[in-house]
């Protein structure tokens, strides 16, 4: 798949960023979003991949031999010498083989990975981002962070304890699944500039931009690879 960077383009960057700018002049709240290609490694999934590989080709061999060495106990030979060297071989490439392909195979990752664990470590990640980022050392205490996971097709929102306290939890998940929605209809740039607005337009009410309010963070769009 391709990597978060890559995504984008030009056009669509400056289209996120021109949002973030808009959203921000009306609240003293700093909106930062990020995409990371993936939130978690999931070395499970390609030793999975690897071992199923490695079982059926090691099954490919051994069927191999035994028709092979049932041809040639006609005249009293074996091949029973060789048979477990092949076989070793047969698992250690086909584990490796295995491995490699569900490694750059995202569909396999994600069918030997439970939601469970992708959702762990897509929370774990945007936590991760939050604190990276700066986005909890603003003055205000009114960072939003917008984090998406595009391997695991998963979103997350972490707000600060400003925009805890005035916004609450529930609303930061209902936009949340908002940016998802918009997503899965194909559009992640269009998607995010909405999540943008709707926090914007949301926190105004609560957390009004001042006179005297400075832009802390950066407005640009944050990659991942």
């Amino acid at each position: 798949m391709k990597r978060a960077s890559k995504v984008f383009t030009d056009q669509e960057k400056d289209r996120i960023q021109e949002a973030i700018a808009a959203a921000e002049a009306k609240t003293h709240a700093e909106i930062v979003p990020v995409v990371a290609t993936a939130s978690g490694r999931y070395d499970r999934a390609e030793d999975i991949v690897g071992l199923w590989l490695g079982l059926i080709l090691m099954a490919a061999v051994w069927f191999a031999l035994s028709v092979q060495g049932t041809d040639d106990a006609q005249w009293g030979t074996t091949l029973s010498r060789f048979e477990l060297p092949l076989l070793i071989t047969a698992v250690i490439f086909g584990f490796l083989l295995g491995a490699f392909i569900g490694t750059h195979t995202s569909w396999l990752r994600r069918m030997f990975t439970s939601r469970t664990e992708m959702k762990a470590e897509v929370g774990e990640l945007a936590q991760k981002a939050f604190y990276d980022q700066r986005v909890h050392h603003t003055g205000s205490a009114g960072g939003v962070l917008i984090y998406i996971s595009l391997f695991e097709r998963m979103a997350a929102i972490v707000g600060d304890q400003a925009v805890l306290e005035k916004l609450g939890q529930p609303s930061l998940d209902d936009l949340c699944q908002f940016l998802i929605e918009g997503i899965q209809e194909g559009d992640t740039a269009t998607a995010l500039c909405g999540v943008i607005e709707q926090a914007g337009e949301r926190l105004a009410a609560l957390l009004p931009r001042t006179s005297e309010d400075e832009n802390e963070l950066s407005d640009a769009l944050i990659f991942i690879d």
